[in-house]
């Protein structure tokens, strides 16, 4: 690439302020700028503040990368002060308000862009942040959009919005995703909330402008990469006309402990106390159990979880973010004895974790996880087979893609979504029984059990060729750099 060209390009990175999707925006924007590309970052003063050590040791490195702040608009939307993302909302009664904050973004965000230098040759926003569009169009510079997910599910998605094959069956009757290359069934009831709805007649409205804003985008960056799931790539690719560029997995821009350690610097004060305690155990005998930020599973639930954990009898660390039910989890917690009887074996983590950096030790033998995509492929990268547990959005397709087409993972058997909003209308899914069984489906001897963890390293070993020099996602980043070029006419310059 002509070094002129490089020194007018600048992406804007505009990712929305929760941890599952600004965490991986970041990474990208880090493997991005490591090309000697300008790269700016857009988001809030709270937000920047827990990558700002791993952007600062980016900058040491030499990469021409930098973080802008714009204000959130608290107030104006009804927010309390300090709301500046959706896992620091106190109540999910207020993420219509957290929407309409992101929209009221546009004129500052526009202002911003205007001032840049050199000025956005384009920019790359999670698409869930709406007003972005406007915004490059004002600007008349090209928008792709973040999604998030995989071209599994964005293949599933588009069918799915196309065919509509769901609409002729009961919540609870099992169907065939049209047009995949894998026999994939699945109920109604697990489908997403735009497919499958809640009663937030708001939060509905909004997913259809989401999707219909990035139907109009100029192309789709998606955190995968092309061994993992190549047929789904490919008939993704022929809808959108090969614009999508599979980059991933950005998490592995992380490279060392340190790293690691840096990329989400919040309260990670007792981290080397963690990796100490899984020191203390034997190769592949540790459970990890980590549900994301946004849990939606109820106390109830957490509960069957628990005591299916403790029936194992083996070690185990459970993250316990809080979400929905928090306060009553934290006092069965103590009322019921259950720390106190798994003291030694089981590991409980109140707050964020260094997930990366736990996945990787040599102790985990398995990743009990909701699914999220980040997640799922982190635990990918890190070659340990998985027990799914999805809850909501995109997460039951996930699980299809791990158990079903991967053959790295085995379901607890979880049945439908639940809802944002509709938590207390849940009801208990999986029982402790499950859970054990599940587990011990996965760890432990034998051969099935063998050949899904050689199939786990495997794909852990295809991702890490896919970000080095001359693999597939380092080259896809290399032709939507040089994509960019074309279409700025900075080739020309």
């Amino acid at each position: 690439m002509d070094s002129t060209a490089l020194s007018h390009l600048h992406f804007v990175f505009i990712p929305l302020m929760a941890p599952g999707h600004l965490l991986p925006m970041v990474d990208m924007a880090k493997l991005l700028a490591q090309r000697q590309v300008k790269v700016s970052i857009v988001t809030t003063p709270l937000n920047s503040i827990q990558f700002q050590a791993s952007i600062d040791k980016e900058i040491q490195s030499g990469s021409p990368i930098q973080i802008l702040n714009v204000q959130f608009p608290c107030a104006e939307a009804g927010l309390p002060e300090g709301c500046e993302s959706v896992d620091a909302l106190p109540s999910m009664d207020l993420l219509n308000n957290f929407n309409t904050a992101l929209d009221l973004l546009q004129q500052p965000l526009q202002e911003l862009l205007e001032k840049q230098r050199p000025f956005p040759s384009c920019i790359i926003a999670d698409q869930n942040i709406i007003c972005v569009s406007e915004v490059a169009n004002q600007l008349h510079v090209p928008i792709i959009v973040f999604d998030g997910t995989s071209c599994f599910f964005l293949l599933c998605k588009y069918n799915l919005h196309k065919d509509k094959v769901y609409e002729a069956v009961s919540a609870e009757e099992k169907f065939l995703i049209p047009g995949i290359p894998h026999r994939i069934e699945l109920k109604r009831s697990q489908l997403p909330g735009m497919f499958n709805p809640g009663t937030d007649h708001e939060l509905n409205a909004r997913r259809e402008k989401v999707l219909e804003v990035a139907e109009k985008s100029y192309g789709i960056v998606v955190n995968s990469f092309e061994e993992l799931e190549a047929e789904y790539v490919k008939k993704y690719k022929r809808f959108l006309g090969n614009k999508v560029w599979c980059v991933g997995p950005v998490s592995l821009s992380n490279r060392d402990d340190i790293d690691k350690s840096l990329r989400s610097r919040r309260d990670l004060s007792n981290e080397k106390e963690h990796i100490k305690w899984l020191d203390s155990w034997s190769p592949r005998s540790v459970i990890y159990v980590c549900f994301g930020s946004l849990n939606r599973a109820t106390p109830e639930q957490l509960i069957e979880l628990g005591i299916g954990l403790e029936a194992t009898k083996r070690p185990f660390i459970w993250v316990l973010r809080g979400a929905y039910g928090r306060e009553k989890i934290e006092k069965w917690l103590v009322e019921d004895g259950f720390e106190e009887r798994v003291k030694g074996r089981g590991l409980l983590i109140k707050g964020w974790v260094p997930q990366l950096l736990i996945l990787s030790h040599r102790a985990i033998g398995v990743f009990v996880t909701h699914c999220g995509w980040n997640s799922t492929l982190e635990g990918i990268c890190a070659g340990v087979p998985l027990v799914t547990f999805p809850l909501f959005a995109e997460q039951f397709l996930n699980e299809q893609l791990v158990g079903e087409v991967l053959k790295i993972g085995v379901s607890v058997g979880a049945e439908s979504v639940v809802h944002l909003g509709e938590e207390h209308e849940s009801r208990v899914q999986v029982t402790r029984e499950n859970i054990k069984d599940s587990i011990e489906n996965v760890m432990g001897d034998g051969q099935e059990k063998e050949e899904r963890r050689e199939r786990a390293r495997k794909y852990a070993d295809m991702a890490r060729k896919a970000i080095e020099q001359g693999g597939s996602s380092h080259r896809n980043m290399s032709l939507l750099i040089d994509h960019i070029v074309h279409v700025k006419g900075l080739h020309q310059s």
